[in-house]
């Protein structure tokens, strides 16, 4: 009989967008590789996958239905690994896994950004925290990818058996590396109705509260009065589209704010960027961040605990609260060439830990351990 290995995600964009390495790393040491998540889509270097109906809402009852229908799949296949990510189906899958855990299996559970931190709203420190404690028990590795949440495990769940620190779950540069002439991005501006001497911000998420893209509007709205030639390019969609549409008309800012969509061209859109911006309340690691930073780009965040572990106060960016603080590095880099190639310099070194292939080697060690 082969090893069998199971990957557990609420959704299965998640396995897709973040874990493919991993299910990569197990076919190539000869595993069976299984997925439970809520989604059709295909799944690379997976051998089965059951579409689990999780809902991402926990109080949801279908969730109950879920967690038995898991419980079968696990109590079946003798699993020698059991990786789950996402809250609920981490919560769900330790549950599931006890018996599991008896008969040898191993249960791992990567945090991508507790939702109790430090400035969380209380009701997320009522809610959260007492589950992620209680879960503890049944947990044999837990994975953190901020330092912030690292040394928080360390200090409250003290029931897990490990608690491992790993630089995210690896940046895939390899549609970031082309370089792009000078009559490309020429030629991309004017596809975006960019002049040649407007300066040009951008942002890479989902149109959503946390992402918090009023504070970028906002920004433009202030920096205009100053500078007429900016653009705001932001990237994705979500629930919060046709409200910031209604902002951007409202302002007269449509010259100056784009709201692009989902876009596969991120690597011109970055091309084309001066500065990038990021302005969600709360991140775990940010991996849009990353990638503007594996180009380049100074960055200007709002200062969280994700953001905090990829920028360097002062040394590849500035971490800020508000739009006035936003508008003030604006300026201090857009003024200073000096500072801005130091930045440059700064993130092509800082960005290398992060990188799919440094990720999986941290990640392979923790799966030996």
């Amino acid at each position: 009989m082969s090893k069998k290995v199971l990957f557990v995600a609420t959704i299965t964009r998640t396995i897709n967008a973040f874990l493919i390495p991993c299910l990569k790393l197990f076919k190539e040491q000869g595993y069976e590789v299984h997925v439970a998540s809520n989604g059709e889509e295909e799944i690379e270097y997976c051998d089965k996958h059951y579409n689990i109906l999780f809902a991402r809402n926990p109080l949801k009852l279908g969730n109950i239905k879920a967690y038995k229908e898991l419980k079968k799949k696990i109590n079946t296949n003798e699993y020698e690994i059991i990786h789950c990510h996402t809250p609920v189906a981490g919560v769900l899958t330790r549950l599931a896994s006890r018996k599991a855990r008896k008969n040898g299996s191993k249960v791992f559970y990567t945090a991508h950004g507790f939702h109790f931190y430090k400035g969380a709203p209380k009701l997320n420190w009522i809610i959260y925290y007492p589950i992620e404690k209680i879960c503890a028990r049944w947990t044999d590795c837990l994975i953190t990818i901020n330092s912030e949440d690292f040394e928080r495990a360390k200090r409250k769940f003290k029931k897990c058996k490990m608690i491992e620190f790993v630089h995210g779950v690896g940046m895939n540069t390899a549609r970031f590396d082309k370089e792009l002439t000078a009559e490309e991005k020429t030629e991309f501006r004017k596809s975006l109705g960019i002049k040649e001497d407007d300066i040009v911000f951008s942002y890479v998420a989902e149109l959503n509260k946390n992402k918090n893209q009023i504070l970028l509007i906002n920004t433009i709205k202030e920096l205009r009065k100053e500078k007429e030639n900016v653009q705001l390019l932001l990237v994705g969609d979500g629930p919060l589209h046709n409200y910031y549409e209604e902002i951007i008309e409202k302002e007269n800012l449509q010259n100056n704010v784009k709201l692009l969509g989902k876009r596969k061209d991120i690597n011109e859109i970055l091309s084309v960027t001066d500065i990038y911006l990021a302005s969600s309340i709360r991140e775990g690691l940010p991996v849009n961040i990353m990638e503007a930073m594996y180009k380049g780009l100074p960055i200007i965040a709002t200062d969280n605990r994700g953001h905090r572990n990829l920028i360097n106060n002062n040394e590849n960016g500035f971490l800020v609260k508000n739009a006035k603080e936003m508008i003030d590095y604006i300026n201090k880099i857009i003024c200073d060439r000096k500072l801005r190639d130091g930045f440059i310099k700064k993130n092509h070194e800082e960005i290398k830990m992060f990188l799919i292939k440094n990720v999986i080697q941290e990640m392979k060690k923790i799966y030996l351990y």
